[in-house]
């Protein structure tokens, strides 16, 4: 039976042609028994057909044969049927249904066979791949802003510092008149620039949902200006950790258009980085050269590490920072990604005489005046 149905190529057969085979083939077969089981009831007959005890006794066993032999074929069909078509795709897709009910989705169903539990296989096997495609996207997501908000709590430390800064600044000499008008005023102009800072930062968090998608707004800035704004921060910086600065400028073009809050947002970075491993002193050089506005700190430290250099933009690297508890490894990460949403790029490599040089480099889009 089995040779037969194999040579009939049932799994290619519907569910309908294949349970209407069966059954033919069952009813020839029961048939088949049943004439066998008259002719042995007849001949049984003809042999004792002076008793008549013995053919009431012949009547009632062949009724029960007829009768068990349909329960047999019967059966013996719908076992068939359940074995060659329904077993194993059932079997397959009762062990996929637990698996994702237990969010496992790294498996495949696999059934070949060109019938009606062949499609369902294959639509189960489109609802795996489309579930495991949504809970990758779902987990990406949610890794994403993770991330983001990590990145932003990283950001959000400078300007508090430079505004708790001058804060005391302020608390400390005013009482006692001991700060000009100019100070004051430009004191506050500052504030002024890193309270924006912050608005955008909460304004950005809740409009975006990766680092990727933080937009660029340009305006036009006077070098000067923005030098003061970096130096600034720069003087909170290293003043905080107990290290020093210098700074210095070369450039063809005194205004530039770029995003003063990204430039800003990434110098702080590299200037934190290059802080955090100088032995005492950090160089901050600024150039304007061909619509390119450039940003180089320099630190007197160790240098990167052969690792470092390969790894120093990659997210989370800590690399082996004496603060690596409170350091997140994401500040060159974040300038890598915003300089080149500002159409720039971000480079890290050694002096050749030690120390770690990191340069940011923004399109700058001159203004000749």
């Amino acid at each position: 039976m089995a040779k037969i149905l194999g040579w009939l190529q049932l799994k290619r057969m519907t569910l309908p042609q294949s349970f209407i085979l069966l059954c033919s083939l069952t009813l020839i077969a029961v048939l088949t028994v049943i004439v066998l089981e008259f002719r042995w009831a007849e001949s049984i007959r003809l042999h004792f057909a002076d008793r008549s005890s013995v053919n009431d006794w012949v009547s009632l066993s062949l009724v029960a044969l007829v009768l068990v032999t349909v329960a047999v074929g019967i059966v013996l069909m719908a076992s068939l049927f359940y074995r060659w078509k329904l077993k194993k795709p059932i079997d397959l897709l009762r062990k996929a249904s637990e698996k994702i009910a237990k969010n496992d989705l790294g498996f495949h169903i696999t059934y070949d066979a060109q019938d009606e539990m062949g499609e369902l296989c294959g639509v189960f096997e489109k609802m795996r791949g489309q579930l495991e495609q949504n809970y990758k996207v779902l987990w990406r997501s949610v890794e994403e802003r993770k991330q983001l908000n990590a990145i932003f709590a990283h950001d959000l430390r400078t300007p508090l510092s430079v505004l708790k800064g001058y804060s005391e600044f302020l608390t400390t000499y005013l009482p006692e008149n001991r700060v000009s008008e100019e100070k004051l005023l430009d004191t506050i102009q500052t504030m002024k620039v890193h309270i924006v800072r912050l608005e955008s930062y909460t304004e950005a968090m809740n409009s975006i949902q990766r680092l990727e998608d933080m937009p660029i707004h340009r305006q036009e800035v006077e070098v000067d200006h923005l030098t003061s704004l970096l130096d600034d921060s720069a003087r909170q910086i290293t003043s905080r950790n107990g290290k020093t600065f210098d700074s210095s400028r070369t450039g063809d073009s005194p205004k530039i258009i770029v995003d003063i809050h990204v430039v800003t947002q990434i110098f702080e970075n590299v200037m934190a980085n290059g802080v955090r491993y100088a032995s005492s002193h950090v160089s901050i050089h600024y150039s304007v050269d061909k619509g390119v506005f450039s940003i180089t700190v320099t630190d007197d430290g160790a240098g990167f590490s052969d690792a470092a250099l390969q790894k120093a933009v990659l997210p989370f690297y800590r690399g082996e920072a004496w603060d690596a508890n409170e350091h997140h490894g994401l500040g060159l990460y974040i300038c890598k990604v915003l300089c080149d949403k500002h159409e720039g790029s971000l480079h890290v490599e050694n002096e050749s005489d030690g120390g770690g040089k990191v340069t940011a480099r923004f399109s700058a889009g001159l203004i000749k005046s």
